[in-house]
């Protein structure tokens, strides 16, 4: 069975990178030393300090697993393939979108879910919306489905 790829933006795999170093170099130090300070108290069995550095070290290497999993299985999202007139929507696009029920436009950036903030414009690849938008162009019109289904009009590709 194939590994399922984490798709990231060239920001975004530079960001997990920076997450990983950060618990690699630091949290994970001080952590040893809030365990170290903790078993220095005495009795660990109604130790409520050495059972809350415990628990962080387990969050710490769980999250150091889960970065090295991810960077081990990266796709960079390559925004450079579909440039010019008949670019079509990909992965990495900036988009301008119409909603033609509620005449509003909304400009979103499509990443990988691990980057994905939707309130802060950048939607997952795996989204609805993003799925409906994904290889159309602009000034096509397509249904995102979803239980209350909407339309919505490809404005601008960036």
């Amino acid at each position: 069975m194939e590994e399922q790829k984490t798709i990231v933006t060239k920001e975004g795999k530079e960001e997990l990178e920076r997450e990983y170093q950060h618990l690699l170099h630091e949290e994970r130090e001080k952590v040893i030393d809030d365990l170290k300070a903790a078993r220095a108290q005495g009795d660990l069995s109604e130790n409520a300090d050495y059972d809350a550095a415990r628990d962080q070290q387990a969050r710490v290497e769980a999250r150091i697993r889960e970065l090295e999993h991810m960077l081990n299985n990266l796709e960079i999202i390559d925004d450079t393939k579909s440039k010019g007139k008949k670019r079509t929507v990909t992965p990495g696009s900036t988009v301008v979108l119409l909603s033609l029920d509620e005449n509003e436009t909304e400009t979103y950036t499509i990443v990988g879910t691990v980057q994905a903030d939707p309130l802060n414009g950048l939607i997952s690849n795996e989204s609805p919306l993003a799925q409906a938008v994904i290889n159309h162009k602009v000034n096509e019109t397509v249904t995102v489905n979803i239980a209350h289904p909407y339309r919505v009009k490809i404005l601008e590709i960036k």
